[in-house]
């Protein structure tokens, strides 16, 4: 097993239709708006730019991400990271009776040095920093989409 790759998974279940989840989703410079643990986001171009993430753990994380797929008639969005993590995500948003699923998909190795030195005994940290994460990510987002 190698410690500093991690495959991550969360279903997002939203009382939204999914163009609208889709859209929101869609634009990444407006996540630290809705989203508290995405600090920043700085778009470089149309396709690139770079991101900063902090949860629980007193670290941040800074990748470039670079945008793979973004297909609206599908709902699709997939990113390359490089930089602290290393990988890809994607967004997968589909309708959900009256509202929308959203299936996070991520694939990711951590090149960050400290990370990296701490794999075997922080990973259960780790994982549960990015569970954390992404709950804060639901609730804003859900909130994002009451506000719209």
């Amino acid at each position: 097993m190698d410690w500093c790759r991690y495959r991550f998974r969360s279903v997002w279940r939203l009382d939204a239709p999914p163009d609208r989840v889709y859209a929101v989703l869609a634009r990444a410079e407006e996540y630290p708006r809705w989203w508290p643990q995405v600090r920043s986001v700085v778009p470089r171009d149309a396709a690139t730019g770079t991101a900063r993430f902090r949860s629980v753990l007193p670290y941040d994380l800074h990748v470039t991400v670079r945008a793979l797929r973004q297909d609206p008639g599908v709902r699709v969005l997939e990113v390359r990271l490089d930089g602290d993590l290393e990988g890809w995500a994607r967004w997968t948003v589909t309708p959900d009776g009256a509202g929308t699923r959203a299936l996070y998909e991520q694939e990711v190795e951590v090149r960050a040095r400290l990370l990296r030195l701490l794999a075997v005994p922080g990973r259960p940290f780790f994982r549960a920093n990015h569970a954390l994460m992404m709950r804060g990510g639901r609730r804003g987002l859900a909130g994002r989409l009451l506000s719209e």
